[in-house]
């Protein structure tokens, strides 16, 4: 894959939000009880310039005193009024009617319906009615055109319900309010987080039945056009065996079983060393902007070492290991292409017991993914005159904590091997094509869900075409904006600040040269230090979208997707923003007058 699936740290997630939500729900508090006091001092200032009311006669017997103590009155009854303020929340969470909701969440479907929402089905059908003629033939491999199926169902599912769902919940409460339908509701003993929370159930209900509906369509025409593939592909492989006269290797038989399935990959740890044998940080850079790789010179000590831990027999396919590579080659030379590719060996360590087992050279072959078994009985050659030695892998190689220790060496001269922490792992038992393909409507499912509740949370003080454009805003720069500003405030990019930039654009400044000192440099630090708070706010705020997409591409590449590294995060963004998004529409929704247009 062309990421790095990297365990999701649960523990440093969840102190991240407590802080963030704790320090935003703090300065919440604090502004409007300084909001409160301020108001109850301008108004105390007010009646004493005005002659009304009671104050005027305590301070003019008192004066000093009785400022005082109005002062301290005032602050009191402002944090028993915020007091008050939060109680409330928590006690209508507390007494929230499950039956209250359910009606509420049948209403907001009713209204759903009347709006046509499932016009969106003859959409779809009509998608793939035609998409076979279109996405046929796009590809030269087989698996890549499975790919470009599946890429098409989960895009086309997410791209039809996310922006309905969108428009749907930013649009809902808005107009009930201007066309005083929600008088129906507010009459009633119906509590405001009631009225939010049978918004966001009943579009997640709408929504949810949808995407299953379009989902097990999209799984049966993935099967369908599979099966076509599949079999013209044996239909050609035994032609070309036919005339060759050979028969199938049981290599052959395993892909052409293999275009759907959900493999389940065991990855490890890399370290690499140099051309000595040294251990180093990092391989070689060969100039390519994305570092994702290092890579490895041939015919020298330099190798790659992956650590796989955890590995026992379960993790055997049969009586093979089965390892999976997709190294990238970068040749100094043209070197031998009849080979196919460029050669390496895998080298099997325990340093406990002093084993080193090499085996036979591979061909790399590029931009596809080698399948290697590998039985578990390995003779150990001895080139000392002694009988070479047979070992197994799971009770020789692997050590007393479980570990597997494989080391990555480039057999060729002049050439370099390019290799990430995902391009090379144990490939455990695969499981059914199913059990990924349901994740990752799960996938669409949560972004679904975490679009509801932003646009009720924004509807709730706005109206609907202002939450629908804050909306789209907010999912927009979710998706692609965010990588994009965690490289800003990490401090790694220079002249990061957008008044810097633009200062060094009109006066065609070089990024290396520092700003000439003076007044110009202290103002344009002030303002990008602002700005760059704000960026940081925002970054904290914004939900990262780019997680579910993850996760989609974990089941084009025909991986399972997996827990801790896509489920987890995914889960934990959208219930990060269930708390928040209620405490803000209920408030919100307080607030507003439901009574005015």
């Amino acid at each position: 894959m062309s990421f790095d699936p990297i365990p999701y740290d649960k523990s440093a997630a969840l102190v991240h939000f407590l802080i963030v939500f704790g320090s935003s729900m703090l300065l919440a508090v604090l502004f409007c009880f300084l909001l409160d006091f301020l108001s109850r001092i301008c108004s105390g200032i007010y009646q004493y310039f005005s002659g009304e009311g009671a104050f005027l006669t305590k301070v003019k017997k008192i004066p000093f005193f009785n400022a005082i103590k109005f002062t301290f009155s005032s602050a009191g009854e402002a944090l028993y009024s915020i007091l008050l303020a939060i109680g409330d929340f928590f006690v209508q969470m507390i007494h929230l009617s499950c039956r209250r909701i359910w009606s509420l969440c049948v209403l907001t479907i009713r209204e759903s319906l009347r709006q046509k929402i499932l016009y969106v089905f003859i959409i779809f059908a009509v998608l793939f009615m035609f998409a076979g003629w279109f996405l046929s033939g796009t590809a030269d491999r087989p698996d890549l055109q499975v790919q470009s199926y599946i890429d098409f169902v989960l895009k086309a599912i997410s791209w039809l319900v996310i922006p309905i769902m969108l428009l749907l919940a930013c649009w809902s409460l808005p107009e009930d309010i201007r066309l005083r339908t929600i008088h129906t509701v507010v009459t009633k003993p119906a509590y405001r987080i009631e009225i939010v929370l049978g918004r966001m159930l009943g579009f997640t209900l709408l929504g949810t039945v949808i995407l299953l509906v379009m989902g097990t369509v999209g799984y049966i025409w993935i099967e369908r056009q599979v099966a076509d593939i599949e079999q013209s592909k044996t239909v050609a492989s035994a032609a070309k065996n036919q005339e060759s006269g050979e028969k199938s290797t049981s290599e052959e038989k395993a892909e052409a079983g293999s275009l759907l399935v959900s493999k389940v990959p065991l990855y490890g740890e890399i370290s690499f060393t140099d051309r000595e044998g040294a251990p180093t940080a990092l391989g070689i850079n060969v100039g390519d902007v994305w570092m994702f790789r290092s890579y490895i010179e041939g015919a020298t000590k330099a190798s790659a070492i992956y650590k796989f831990k955890g590995v026992d027999e379960s993790d055997a396919i049969g009586d093979d290991l089965v390892l999976q590579s997709s190294f990238e080659a970068f040749r100094t030379h043209k070197g031998n292409m009849e080979v196919g590719g460029i050669l390496f060996q895998l080298t099997f360590v325990n340093e406990d017991k002093g084993l080193r087992v090499e085996s036979p050279p591979y061909v790399n072959k590029e931009y596809s993914d080698n399948r290697i078994a590998i039985n578990r009985k390995m003779v150990q050659k001895k080139f000392d005159g002694s009988e070479d030695v047979e070992v197994d892998i799971f009770d020789d190689l692997v050590d007393d904590e479980g570990n597997l220790t494989v080391e990555v060496h480039c057999q060729e001269a002049g050439q370099l091997l390019g290799m990430a922490r995902s391009d090379l792992f144990i490939r455990t038992p695969d499981r059914q094509f199913y059990v990924g393909y349901s994740k990752a409507v799960f996938g669409i499912w949560m972004p679904m869900v975490l679009v509801i509740m932003l646009g009720v949370t924004i509807s709730c003080f706005v109206k609907g075409p202002v939450a629908i454009l804050t909306t789209l805003t907010v999912v927009l720069v979710g998706f692609m904006s965010k990588e994009y500003m965690n490289e800003i405030l990490s401090g790694k990019m220079e002249a990061a600040g957008a008044i810097e930039a633009w200062y060094r654009l009109i006066t065609h400044m070089n990024s290396q040269t520092e700003l000439p000192p003076g007044p110009v440099k202290v103002i344009i630090g002030v303002v990008d230090s602002i700005i760059i708070n704000f960026l940081w706010l925002c970054q904290q705020v914004i939900p990262n979208f780019g997680i579910f997409s993850n996760m989609r591409e974990y089941v084009i590449k025909g991986f399972d997707i997996s827990w801790s590294a896509a489920m987890l995060p995914a889960i934990a963004t959208t219930a990060a923003y269930i708390l928040p998004c209620l405490i803000i529409s209920f408030y919100s929704l307080k607030l507003r007058e439901l009574e005015a247009k």
